[in-house]
């Protein structure tokens, strides 16, 4: 059943994806590149599970959907860069600006941002004053006090001897703060009351530093072709992970934890939230 639906959320996403109008010119082609490159597109099923969990139509925010795809892709883009991570390969394949040139990789990213929000704010949405609420927080989880944020923060930590607290708070904004919009975004639009959009959001938090943990054992325990990206970058530029911190048994019993955390947040939708408990294991599991 959970691969089922998850397949169901990844065929609308990826038709929506390529059904958007793309020119015939080197900077729609960079864009299409990594935007249809593989990507578990776990930010998008988020909000369309979580849209039907407060019993909406996950179709009916579809573009709305796929623009935190749009962002989160452009992220990707300029992490790669050489003054980001420096890493060649994504997703199995070279990064953009290995094949379009850095000035073409940073371009792409700021039209993936920006096209983002040109989607976000389709007529077709649904009311406005929602659309506008979720504008709004898709705006503050990118920016300064979310993403962004998180990644000034995560390139001044390279480096140093950071505690626990953090490294989380690191990632609750680099990691965490897109997540967590996903959820809102689609209990939101979807007509969710507040308190069912409050248990998303907590579960989203929750699920967001899960997926961390899960990212900083995969690079210690991962091997490249596997993930996509080359192992051990994290080692190489000298950051503070969870598993630095806690070694490998450590950094999966605080992983559990967030899985746990993330489950017992769900308890108001009942059987609506059967697929949402599912994906907190997927992200558990994973191997890439």
């Amino acid at each position: 059943m959970f691969k089922e639906t998850f397949q169901r959320y990844l065929t609308m996403i990826e038709n929506t994806l390529t059904q958007l109008p793309w020119e015939k010119d080197i900077l729609n082609e960079s864009m299409y590149y990594s935007l249809i490159g593989g990507g578990k597109r776990i930010r998008p099923v988020l909000a369309l599970a979580s849209a039907e969990a407060v019993g909406g139509n996950p179709e009916t925010i579809l573009r709305a959907a796929v623009a935190l795809e749009l962002i989160h892709t452009y992220s990707l883009i300029h992490d790669d860069l050489p003054a980001m991570d420096n890493d060649d390969y994504r997703r199995g394949r070279l990064s953009n600006h290995k094949v379009f040139g850095e000035a073409q990789a940073i371009l792409a990213g700021d039209a993936l941002l920006t096209y983002a929000f040109e989607l976000l704010a389709d007529s077709d949405l649904g009311q406005p004053e929602r659309q506008l609420r979720v504008i709004r927080e898709v705006a503050v989880a990118a920016g300064k006090e979310g993403m962004v944020g998180g990644q000034v923060a995560d390139l001044a930590g390279e480096g140093k001897s950071l505690t626990l607290n953090e490294i989380e708070e690191i990632h609750k904004a680099k990691t965490g703060a897109l997540l967590t919009v996903s959820a809102r975004l689609g209990g939101i639009l979807a007509g969710g009351t507040e308190d069912q959009v409050k248990a998303l959001t907590d579960y989203a938090k929750a699920l967001g530093l899960a997926f961390q943990i899960k990212d900083d054992i995969l690079d210690i325990v991962g091997d490249s072709e596997t993930l996509g990206k080359p192992a051990g970058s994290d080692l190489r530029q000298g950051k503070s992970t969870y598993v630095s911190l806690l070694g490998l048994e450590g950094a999966a019993q605080q992983l559990h934890a967030q899985i746990l955390k993330a489950q017992s947040s769900l308890e108001v939708f009942d059987e609506r939230a059967v697929f949402l408990n599912q994906l907190a294991l997927y992200i558990e599991e994973r191997k890439h």
